[in-house]
């Protein structure tokens, strides 16, 4: 399996997503920059977190015309695994490739700080069995990660199981005291309709091994991985 990281102008998490790819135990992680429209035949596509070109206009909005877009909005198109975080979760919206938008959080600051996460559905059998395990310890840092839909896309969303994760509380009740942001409905991740474009605001890459502290952040990888039955 090669996996390939987009790296644009401003992404400050892509050594750290290639690091924690590699724990995971991908033999082979390639760095790919904005410019290049050549994906390099990876078999997944991962957009890290950072600030593409300073977050001028809206986070991921000038990102969304950089020339590699071209070459992964086919990649997706085709069925292809691609997956943003933070970030990369923040490009992929302003392109179209995953449903709503990211807002400006509501306390109008910058969060930094660790939150909980729970999956929204269970996904039928190509999702991973999480045992007794309800809630996800994540961490988050970002200004814009409010997620936003109307009432209308919501429903579509719900219908279709593509809401991925929530913030809940430690034991995994979603609550609104557990929303850092303001998201509606407590939305941490979505996934397109087709399920093989993922996007979610918390840094699971920074929580891949007991070295960094935690490892729930593998776990998060191996749910989202076996949507599309690759591991």
């Amino acid at each position: 399996m090669k996996a390939g990281v987009v790296v644009f102008p401003g992404s400050n998490c892509d050594q750290d997503l290639v690091d924690a790819l590699q724990i995971i135990g991908y033999k082979k992680v390639v760095k790919l920059w904005h410019k290049n429209t050549d994906l390099e035949d990876c078999d997944q596509i991962f957009i890290p977190g950072g600030f593409s070109y300073g977050d001028y206009l809206r986070s991921g909005a000038i990102a969304r015309f950089s020339p590699i877009m071209k070459a992964l909005v086919r990649f997706a198109e085709q069925g292809g695994f691609l997956m943003g975080i933070c970030n990369g979760f923040q490009i992929l919206t302003e392109a179209g490739l995953l449903p709503g938008a990211l807002l400006r959080n509501n306390n109008q600051q910058f969060i930094c700080d660790y939150t909980w996460i729970t999956p929204a559905f269970n996904h039928g059998t190509q999702a991973i069995h999480t045992g007794d395990q309800k809630a996800f310890q994540i961490p988050i840092a970002h200004g814009e990660g409010r997620y936003y839909a109307p009432d209308h896309l919501l429903t579509e969303m719900e219908t279709y199981e593509q809401i991925l994760f929530r913030y809940c509380t430690e034991s995994g009740q979603v609550t609104k005291e557990a929303n850092p942001n303001g998201s509606v409905g407590n939305i941490a991740g979505v996934t397109n309709r087709s399920k093989n474009v993922f996007g979610m605001m918390p840094h699971p890459e920074r929580v891949v091994d007991e070295r960094l502290g935690a490892t729930d952040g593998k776990t998060i990888f191996e749910y989202l991985f076996h949507f599309t039955g690759q591991l």
